[in-house]
């Protein structure tokens, strides 16, 4: 970006938003109790919207200013609609995070000193080779930087990050207690939000964890409540899992992989059976570990239904294989990464422990004899494939060339090179006798689909990868959804119904198990390859049928926005099943029943918005709760009953000695504000918090469902100018400095701006800063017009332009209205800002005779009231220089009547007016000459518009051909075809059918645009009326003397065809004349001497107006005074005394009548049956 020139605009708005923000604190606006007096009941006109409270160890940056200043909006909009609004804000510090990056700074003291003193890079890269335990962070799957390598830039060691952070090294050691950060962000996170305007209550705030007695004790009261309601069980469940960390690892807990749950295969168990090859033998001769065990090589399938068509396996020859000994003594091969992941899952005596009793090449095992499941083949055999993967299965895989595009390709291959299998000692008996098994049916690609679109797509070996993934693609969803089994026992069922079944039967013969691994890559925080381990843990059982049925009835009564964001929430809850709810390691509130276990980040932020309603009362803004309670209630006198009391509204009064009038208090704050109106969020929160947060809802108030929540408002990420925001590219801005680079509305307005949908937004610099400019340019124009308010026109508001821009402005309102109901903010901000300032524009560009008085305060306080949402602070401030009160006291605009026909009039005024500049531009282009000496006309002065209160004779056919259609089909015209033959049997259209359809394809994109009215044969408005109310913008616009209007009736044939409604007709020309000076004797007052051409029929207004077009410091016509020379020739060669500017002149009359010669250049003017001779010379002064 370009270097700002000055920052005068940018410090005039920040000095009104701090002043704005110390009144709004002063007057405590935005703190908002439940009504003294109100009943249950009565709380239809409040408004309550929250927004996920944001992690706290870090400065708050625009992407999570983008998703918060939804509700920031929101609540702008609701409070001019006269609700009640409350706007909490809290911040979330349970989960391993802050623990992680603190643990982290302290080993990195012990290691490197403090301040550390850190190796160099390549020292650090050796030492990462050496460690084995020490894994780089980087995600396979996505070929990018990890989510948290990203924040932190390129830093490797925590002290650098913080440093990045702006920190010295005596606060960053703090850092290494996690209390310290507790202490640190939460007030910054609070100091920007203020800084930007935030309409939000801050007694009400509160950080997370244990450290907060009051939370603590909620949550705490929330998961007695649950496991009372069997939503929380315990036991061995599958679950990403940190081996280094010793835990669940959640996905809050998560650097990459977050939203990536267990992923189930089916392991295939393929035994190898004697003889064993040469290579093999010596292998398993020297480890006594195998010597008469059963050996198999296990291969991860999703497809076990495909298994009947096994013709062989495949490794990779140069990839490290392990052998390891299982819990019944067998031994599995397969990569270490996957045998890692399956000693968690008890295929191992020791959890997490692998037995390797041999590390193996894979080109140790080629050439193996295999026995496999269900294969019709009785032994298969282990062959090369140079393409398999280290990150995903077990680097053994089984072929199915019949189904599998890969593994007919790879086949191939090693059938029709006989060097490849000599390279890697396959012999002919192990390739050669092997075809591929049907096994499928896949209506289009018959029985052997796999070989048959390899054919088709002339697929020529195992590395034409991309079209590979194409026949992949074909087949195996159409496979999965529309196959046809053709094997014994399950002949004729589709695939999808057998996968199960046919899995279950071999796991039941001991031919496979059940394996699990993370569908990608995770990482934990502590920078640990997670795998998915059996673990006995406390879960929250989302996958209870009648549970999950709450939650979709939460779900059909929630307002969603957008159908994406529902269709998000139902497949969540389709596919949602137990949650781990607990770990041992990080920051947050103990498990009630066995303090040994901590409640997870994603578990104890499910109902906390129940908090928000009574945090004012218990720990009355002291973030840490420690601080003393407005009411005089100790954290240890809120008992489970107490908590009951004010949350179910049929719980008894408690045994309790916190004075009654206050829990009835409490109890009416939450009555009234629940349910949460709006939660809005970032789309990533839809498959885990916001359906957990719906779960949670049912399951504490089953019986209660005016409770659940009411609406979720899901938006995409936030980048910067078109790019991903990322600390490493310097991408990046953070919300104060944001603010101090845009302004507080500055920014908001480009919030605004960056969009609406569940699509990623885009938060562009260059339109913060035309904000900025755009903001400071209507403060001025509202100071300029309250200094001038006497000089705007009074009287009635009723000229043409008067009754467009009112009904305009209610237009403006209504819409904008709508866009804001909706929540659709860079909509608002269009109708509501930029559009309305457009109908401002137009109005005075149109208003000849001036603005009127009335309708530009109107549309000042409209405006300021549109816009008030968004920019609060510049808005509050141009209230106030109306000499009105709080604008946050303030009601939204009431529109009046709309005339749309009227909007439309105007409309065509506006296209008619551009489309006579374009002709008069193309009037003015020379004409094409071959010598090359053309010269571009002479300027006209006149035009005829010619307009048609009829379409011509052919037109009016086709349209009325069309509206019939039109009005028969629903709204739906038939195909081009279908009307070309049907005007073609028209016989007055038989000499314009190269005109007819052309015509009708601009009326069919017109009635895309316009809708059913482009079908009318008349216009709704009289096209001549609207034009000639506006002659005198028109003239003036186009530079003209004079502008007819006429009706195409009155012209030839040519503009007869030419012309429609709507579409009018015009004529340019030039009018002869005879040039004369204007000269003005007055003294000192800049005005010059011109010549002017005078033309026949002129008259004294003529010749001024024509004047003014040549000296623009004229402003004001009235005060224009023409005249004569008594003597014409000589009066011109008078020296002009001063003070006596009108000695030897007559002044010239409205009546006058000026008549010309041309021949003779020659000037005579008529009055009062007088003509008389004006020279070549006449005077003017300006009063």
């Amino acid at each position: 970006m370009t270097e700002r020139k000055g920052t005068a605009k940018l410090d005039f708005l920040r000095k009104i938003e701090q002043e704005i923000q110390e009144k709004w604190e002063k007057e405590k606006t935005f703190e908002q109790d439940a009504p003294a007096t109100t009943e249950e009941s009565t709380n239809e006109n409040k408004y309550f919207v929250t927004f996920p409270y944001p992690y706290m160890n870090g400065r708050l940056h625009l992407g999570h200013t983008f998703s918060l200043s939804k509700c920031e909006f929101g609540v702008g909009y609701q409070s001019l609609k006269g609700k009640r609004c409350l706007f909490p804000f809290g911040l979330h510090c349970t989960g391993m995070p802050i623990k992680a990056c603190a643990d982290k700074l302290m080993r990195e003291m012990e290691l490197y000193g403090n301040p550390p003193q850190f190796p160099d890079e390549e020292e650090e890269e050796k030492e990462k080779t050496k460690t084995s335990d020490e894994i780089i962070i980087r995600d396979k799957a996505k070929g990018k930087k990890s989510k948290a390598v990203a924040k932190s830039g390129s830093s490797t060691f925590q002290w650098d990050i913080m440093r990045s952070l702006g920190l010295n090294d005596v606060e960053i050691a703090k850092f290494a207690s996690a209390e310290h950060w507790l202490e640190y962000f939460p007030p910054l996170a609070v100091k920007d939000l203020k800084k930007m305007g935030v309409k939000v209550d801050w007694r009400r705030s509160f950080i997370t964890t244990d450290v907060n007695p009051y939370y603590d004790s909620f949550v705490r009261w929330q998961f007695l409540t649950l496991k009372d309601r069997k939503k929380i069980k315990f036991g061995k469940r599958y679950t990403i899992y940190s081996p280094k960390d010793g835990q669940p690892c959640m996905d809050h807990d998560r650097q990459t992989g977050e939203g990536v749950g267990p992923q189930e295969y089916t392991l295939i168990k393929m035994k190898i059976v004697e003889p064993y090859t040469a290579k093999f033998k010596s292998k398993v001769f020297y480890s006594s570990g195998m010597k008469g065990k059963n050996i198999f090589l296990v291969a991860a399938t999703l497809r076990p239904e495909t298994m009947f068509g096994q013709t062989n396996c495949w490794v990779r020859p140069d990839m490290k294989y392990v052998a390891f000994e299982t819990t019944n003594g067998d031994i599995f091969i397969c990569t270490s990464r996957s045998a890692r992941n399956m000693s968690f899952q008890g295929f191992t005596k020791e959890n997490g422990v692998v037995p390797v009793v041999l590390e193996i090449l894979g080109q140790d095992i080629l050439g193996c004899a295999l026995s496999a499941p269900l294969t019709s083949y009785k032994i298969i055999y282990a062959l090369p494939m140079l393409t398999i993967k280290e990150d995903k299965g077990t680097g053994v895989v089984t072929s199915v060339p019949s189904d599998a595009p890969d593994d007919i390709a790879a086949l191939r291959d090693i059938k029709k090179k006989e060097a490849l299998r000599e390279k890697y000692g396959i012999e002919d008996k192990m390739v050669l006798p092997f075809e591929p098994v049907p096994i499928i049916e896949i209506p289009g690609y018959g029985n052997l689909s796999a070989p048959l679109v390899c054919d088709e797509l002339k697929i020529q070996s195992q590395n034409d990868k991309e079209k590979l993934a194409e026949a992949k693609e074909k087949v195996y969803l159409k496979g999965f959804y529309e196959g046809i089994m053709l094997v014994d026992g399950y002949k004729g069922q589709k695939v999808q119904d057998v996968k199960k079944p046919i899995q279950r039967l071999m796991v039941e013969k001991g031919e496979a198990m059940i394996y699990m691994e993370p569908e990608k890559q995770v990482m934990s925080r502590s920078a640990d390859e997670c795998v998915v381990a059996l673990c006995d843990q406390w879960y929250l059982d989302y996958g209870d049928a009648e549970w999950k049925k709450q939650a979709n009835e939460a779900l059909k009564s929630l307002e969603t926005f957008c159908d994406e964001t529902r269709r998000n929430f139902e497949a969540t809850l389709d596919w949602l099943q137990e949650h781990a709810c607990s770990r041992t390691y990080g920051l947050g509130t103990r498990l009630p029943w066995d303090e040994q276990w901590l409640i997870e980040s994603l578990s104890d932020s499910t109902i906390y918005m129940a908090f928000y309603t009574v945090a004012h009362l218990l720990q009355g803004g002291v973030l840490n709760g420690q601080g003393a309670s407005p009411l005089g209630i100790k954290a240890r006198q809120m008992t489970r009953e107490v908590w009951d009391y004010i949350f179910f509204k049929t719980a008894p009064f408690p045994k309790t000695d916190i004075p009654r009038e206050h829990l009835q208090r409490l109890r009416r704050e939450f009555e009234y504000w629940y349910p949460v109106d709006v939660r809005v969020s970032g789309k990533d929160l839809v498959p885990n918090h916001l359906s957990y947060y719906l779960y949670n809802h049912v399951a504490m108030w089953p019986e209660d469902n005016g409770k659940w929540p009411k609406a979720a408002r899901a938006n995409g990420h936030l980048l910067l100018n078109s790019e991903k925001m990322s600390k490493s590219t310097g991408n990046f801005l953070t919300l104060s400095q944001a603010i101090d680079k845009f302004s507080a509305d500055g920014m908001r307005l480009a919030l605004a701006d960056a969009g609406d949908t569940v699509e990623d937004a885009n938060f562009v610099e260059t339109m913060a800063d035309a904000g900025i400019l755009r903001l400071y340019t209507w403060v001025e124009w509202v100071k300029e017009m309250i200094a001038n308010q006497n000089n705007l026109r009074t009287g009635p508001a009723d000229t043409f332009n008067d009754r467009v821009f009112n009904s305009e402005m209610n237009a403006g309102i209504l819409k904008t209205e709508q866009h804001y109901d909706r929540m659709m903010y860079k909509e608002a901000l269009k109708s509501g800002f930029f559009e309305f300032q457009a109908a401002k524009d137009k109005y005075r560009e149109l208003a000849i005779e001036g603005m009127h008085r009335d309708l530009v305060f109107q549309f000042i306080e409209s405006q300021t009231l549109l816009l008030a949402p968004i920019c609060p602070h510049l808005c509050e401030y141009t209230w106030s220089l109306l000499g009105k009160t709080s604008l946050m006291k303030a009601s939204w605009p009431v529109a009046g009547p709309v005339d749309e026909i009227l909007i439309r009039s105007s409309q065509y005024l506006m296209e008619t007016a551009h489309d006579l500049r374009l002709r008069l531009k193309a009037y003015m282009v020379p004409p094409k000459n071959k010598k090359g000496d053309s010269k571009p006309p002479a300027k006209p002065s006149h035009c005829t518009i010619y307009v048609a209160k009829s379409y011509p004779p052919w037109q009016h056919s086709a349209l009325s051909l069309l509206g019939k259609h039109y009005k028969s089909n629903n709204g739906v015209l038939p195909d081009n075809k279908v009307i070309a033959s049907e005007l073609g049997a028209l016989p007055e259209l038989k000499k314009y059918m190269k005109r007819v359809m052309p015509f009708v394809a601009m009326i069919k994109e017109n009635l895309e645009k316009n809708g059913p009215r482009v079908l009318n044969l008349e216009l709704e408005f009289d096209e001549r009326a609207v034009l000639i109310e506006n002659l005198v913008y028109l003239t003036n616009s186009l530079e003209l003397e004079q502008i007819d209007i006429l009706f195409a009736s009155e012209a030839d044939d040519k503009v007869k065809e030419d012309c429609c409604p709507g579409k009018p007709f015009c004529v340019f020309r030039s009018e002869p004349g005879v040039s004369v000076s204007l000269v003005n004797p007055q003294p000192c007052n800049g005005l010059f001497s011109t010549k002017v051409d005078i033309r026949q029929g002129d008259r004294r207004d003529c010749v001024i107006r024509r004047l003014a077009k040549v000296n623009r410091l004229i402003k004001d016509l009235s005060r224009v005074k023409l005249m004569r020379y008594e003597d014409p020739l000589l009066g011109p060669r008078r020296v002009p005394v001063l003070g006596q500017e009108e000695q030897g002149k007559l002044p010239i009359s409205s009546k006058s009548v000026f008549n010309i010669n041309l021949e003779e250049k020659k000037v005579t003017l008529a009055d009062n049956g007088l003509t008389v001779d004006i020279g070549d010379t006449l005077v003017y002064l300006i009063d």
